[in-house]
């Protein structure tokens, strides 16, 4: 039976959840810990506020559930202001979210909208208050509000009648949530992985590339000023939502426009030239594909001539590679050999164009290289070239490279990618709190390298020399010495760089990616999952996945090292590493070939295997090692 409810408790109910100052008033800190309200500190009680509104989600009695919802809808979330009178009213912002009947997509148009309607016309000190609550409470209120509001985009998503007014607001609001997670990364305390705020749902529920070459189109208006206005809503304003996959079919879409382009474009001249043959036509020009011809012993120089005599224009065309002296057509296969034999050449310290980081693998841009400016232009067209046709390239930069190309900050934490030694002697002048440091430390802002065998002094700030290191500026000093490293000692080269890869990525499309995505897009990653590898195989001309030999192969493959797996994906794709997507996206084929004397044959453009019906496992093994040390060289097979 039903609890029977007096006056004086529906007027209890009733006072407490339509006023904010009752709300504000509760689930404080004990011991006055809630005293001394301001931006850093705001008195909740999150622990508390949970379990008390669990506890009223947990009453049977129908009648203050509704009367609770009807108080919270009609009468409190109304009375919020845009500049509230004192910092403790906006403590409504922390608790509501709490209700238990807030992460209900179906409540949207009476809770969720007018929270976020709310929350976004606060002035701006009173909305950065909200946000920095937020990020120093209990990750599970910033987990809660992500669900919220992703679940209501699915919900208002899923409607036969479209209301772009609450779906704009409920993108702005995870918007301003997503930014305030991004500047906690960038301090290097970011609340929740940026992929949380991922909705792979939208991929079914929307085509999203036609949303992009309608975003694209309208961003290319010449009376573009909000891509959004009037209620209007284009998801790539907000592409922290899009996955991995999504991001790839965008890239695919964007490849597709620049690609149709640049191809009609050169079968125009070719047309011109048919017509009036006595005009100067340069025959590249007119090609349908992008085509270098280098050779294995001169190959950087070989293509850096060749980059110096095709224009933009022809970089977007299909790239297509021949050695000279070498059969092969190239489906794929040599342009994938084409860019690994070239950055390893690039790479080698004879050039000495980047500093190499025995204890994390990379490598950092060299600011006293001797080489010209053109070399790096080459490896950032190299890179762009890598992403323009989906192939994945081994260049052990750190994540910073990839930030300073999508004009995200660069930050401490960089640095320790880079260089834990010199990162860990930094942590060490923040972390030192006696007022001796200036006598301890005896450094000035200033940084003092070997050049050659002769001893340079950079000033980190002008008059940086005379400027010692103390408690009040050690912060300052750390910043400006990260800067260095990463920015005002590698400008020129960085500059180049960025002017080749953006020779060949220039669309809108990268501006969708997160640094991390960008770089697993170029290097790929090493989340190896050898099953996945061997469910996605097809079998060919007579191969199943039944048959003996078959058997055999994943046998012996399983039971290789991980670096041999490695070179066998390297033989098999030209590569060993693998997509973004994930080994779901490697497809590989193996057909049989009667004479069990040959070694394993692979077709790369084709990622196809020709495996011999060897009949031991013994055998089978030792062809398969002897097969892939072989990686470099391509003839008919």
């Amino acid at each position: 039976m039903g609890m029977t409810l007096d006056d004086e408790l529906i007027t209890y109910l009733e006072t407490v959840f339509r006023h904010q100052a009752c709300i504000n008033a509760s689930f404080l800190l004990a011991n006055d810990a809630h005293y001394g309200c301001s931006s850093k500190h705001s008195g909740i009680d999150v622990d508390q506020a949970s379990r008390i509104f669990g506890m009223i989600s947990d009453l049977q009695n129908n009648t203050i559930q509704e009367l609770i919802f009807t108080s919270i809808t009609e009468s409190l979330i109304p009375s919020f202001m845009k500049s509230p009178p004192d910092v403790e009213t906006l403590r409504i912002y922390v608790t509501l979210p709490l209700y238990h009947n807030f992460p209900q997509p179906k409540n949207y148009k009476s809770i969720q909208i007018p929270f976020a309607q709310a929350l976004i016309n606060l002035k701006s000190e009173a909305k950065k208050i909200v946000g920095l609550w937020w990020c120093k409470a209990p990750v599970q209120v910033f987990h809660r509000l992500i669900r919220t509001y992703k679940a209501v985009i699915l919900f208002l998503m899923k409607q036969s009648r479209k209301d772009n007014y609450s779906l704009k607001l409920t993108l702005d609001m995870l918007q301003f949530i997503y930014k305030l997670n991004q500047t906690e990364i960038d301090n290097g305390a970011g609340r929740v992985p940026y992929e949380v705020f991922h909705l792979p749902e939208l991929n079914d529920l929307m085509d999203i590339r036609t949303e992009y070459m309608s975003w694209l189109a309208l961003t290319h208006d010449l009376n573009f000023r909000d891509s959004n206005s009037n209620n209007s809503v284009y998801f790539c304003n907000y592409p922290f939502l899009f996955n991995a996959e999504m991001k790839i079919l965008l890239l695919e879409t964007d490849q597709a426009i620049q690609r149709h382009s640049a191809m009609t474009d050169a079968a125009a001249r070719a047309i011109t030239f048919i017509t009036n043959p006595f005009l100067n036509n340069d025959p590249r020009q007119m090609s349908q594909y992008f085509m270098l011809n280098v050779s294995r012993e001169n190959i950087v120089a070989d293509t850096l001539r060749e980059l110096s005599e095709h224009d933009s224009r022809d970089l977007k065309k299909p790239l297509r590679v021949k050695f000279h002296g070498e059969e092969a057509e190239d489906a794929g296969g040599v342009q994938k050999e084409f860019l690994l034999l070239l950055l390893q050449e690039i790479l080698d310290p004879k050039y000495g164009m980047f500093k190499q980081y025995e204890e994390t693998r990379t490598i950092w841009f060299n600011e006293d290289s001797l080489e010209d400016e053109t070399m790096y232009f080459l490896i950032g067209t190299l890179c762009g070239l890598a992403i323009y046709n989906f192939i994945i390239i081994n260049l052990p930069f750190p994540l910073a490279l990839y930030k300073k190309l999508l004009h995200e900050p660069v930050t401490f934490s960089d640095l320790k990618d880079l260089s834990p030694t010199l990162a860990n002697s930094l942590q060490s002048i923040l972390d030192y709190n006696e007022p001796d440091i200036e006598e301890v430390f005896g450094i000035n802002f200033e940084v003092t390298r070997q050049v050659y065998g002769e001893k340079r002094i950079y000033e980190l700030i002008p008059g940086g020399s005379k400027i010692p290191l103390t408690l009040e500026n050690k912060k300052e000093f750390v910043n400006l010495y990260v800067n260095y490293i990463f920015n005002e000692s590698v400008k020129s080269q960085f500059e180049a760089f960025h002017k080749g890869f953006h020779k060949v990525c220039g669309g809108r499309v990268l501006e969708l990616f997160h640094s991390n995505e960008l770089m697993a897009v170029i290097v790929g990653n090493e989340n190896y999952d050898w099953r996945e590898l061997q469910d996605n195989t097809t079998y060919k001309e007579g191969y199943t996945k039944d048959d003996p030999t078959i058997e055999i192969f994943w046998q012996v493959f399983h039971e290789l090292e991980l670096e041999e797996k490695k070179k066998f994906l390297l033989f098999l794709t030209g590569s060993d590493r693998i997509p973004i997507q994930g080994m779901k996206a490697i497809k590989i084929f193996i057909q049989p070939m009667s004479d069990e004397r040959c070694l394993p044959v692979a077709h790369t453009c084709f990622n196809l295997l020709d495996l011999p019906r060897y009949q031991t496992r013994e055998r089978l093994r030792y062809k398969l090692l002897q097969a892939i040390q072989q990686t470099q060289g391509f003839s008919l097979v």
